[in-house]
């Protein structure tokens, strides 16, 4: 079936295609008659304005894109929802990519947001060799980076400083008594994998303690490389892992379970990404948190920023650590049992 034209809409509410565009469009030049007969054609005939054609007449469209790199990553997913909203309020629009961490992906997602001309582009890069992110720059899109960064791109990033976060989690397992810690890393490939496990360096250096490769295990922040990462670090004797992202973090839990550890008291686990699910597992985890909220929202601020001509500067947000019952210091003491009451 045929879908109904602006023609059609002027045909049946019986005023020219210019009165038709302007009452769409907004203008308050046309009569309140006018304005009735052409809206009430317009919903008879179910005409729905093309969005891109009015965008290339006004060179605006009223729409970002957030390109996430797996959209089943709860953090990714609670981002993009506080993007959309943080967008929603300036009245701009959200077009969600998922790159389901591919970069081949990745890259025809890139070229899709360039056909479809939106306003900008908040975008989490997987790794620092996207050449496909040139185009977007090179075709005077707006760009920013969340959660991740690209050295020497010029785009203008709001991330996470693990520094302070890690710190902490390598501070508190140290007094926990653990000397055997163990790490699950992102890929170095990040900025945010590479800048997590050099924030845990640093902080055993704090320490003067020496980083055991043998006590690091590669990951790809999917659950199952937290899994087999968890089962390698145990098997090498490690009395305290830390796992450097949520996904991660769900397939450590998942590998100790399976092996009939408890944790906080055989083995002591510690995460990255305060999520909701995780005040609810067994037991509640402790964690490194950054602060989605702001990331979210000062990208929003940022790219409107960047919309308007401006180049503002990169933003580094502080991470904390937030202690629970999988690590020992964490659990709550045992509660001793009453004493009998004397007879009397």
């Amino acid at each position: 079936m045929r879908k109904p034209t602006i023609k059609d809409v002027a045909a049946r509410a019986g005023v020219s295609v210019g009165t038709v565009s302007r009452v769409l469009n907004g203008s308050t030049a046309t009569s309140p008659g006018a304005r009735e007969a052409v809206l009430a054609a317009a919903r008879d005939l179910g005409y729905l304005p093309n969005a891109h054609a009015r965008s290339l007449r006004s060179e605006h469209s009223g729409t970002i894109a957030v390109l996430v790199p797996d959209i089943r990553n709860p953090f990714f997913a609670e981002l993009a929802r506080v993007v959309e909203k943080a967008a929603l309020d300036r009245g701009l629009a959200t077009l969600l990519c998922n790159a389901d961490e591919s970069a081949e992906q990745f890259d025809r997602y890139v070229g899709v947001i360039r056909r479809q001309r939106v306003d900008g582009v908040a975008m989490i890069p997987i790794s620092e060799a996207h050449r496909a992110i040139d185009s977007l720059v090179q075709d005077g899109i707006p760009v920013v980076f969340l959660d991740r960064h690209m050295r020497g791109s010029g785009i203008p990033s709001i991330v996470s400083d693990p520094d302070a976060g890690v710190c902490q989690a390598v501070d508190h397992l140290l007094a926990c008594g653990h000397r055997r810690i163990g790490v699950i890393t992102g890929p170095m490939a990040s900025s945010a994998g590479r800048e997590r496990y050099e924030a845990y360096c640093r902080a055993m250096a704090n320490h003067r303690l020496p980083v055991d490769q043998e006590l690091v295990a590669n990951g790809d922040f999917q659950e199952s490389s937290g899994e087999r990462g968890a089962g390698l670090l145990i098997d090498r004797g490690a009395s305290a892992i830390f796992a450097s992202d949520s996904l991660m973090s769900m397939g450590a839990l998942r590998t100790c379970h399976a092996r009939g550890l408890r944790i906080g008291v055989d083995i002591d686990l510690v995460g990255f990404d305060d999520l909701p699910v995780f005040t609810l597992t067994d037991p509640p985890l402790t964690v490194v948190d950054q602060p989605i909220q702001e990331i979210g929202d000062q990208g929003v601020e940022m790219l409107a920023r960047r919309m308007a001509g401006e180049l503002p500067d990169s933003r580094r947000l502080p991470t904390r650590l937030i202690v629970r019952a999988s690590t020992r210091a964490g659990r709550a003491p045992a509660v001793a049992p009453a004493s009998p009451i004397p007879s009397a």
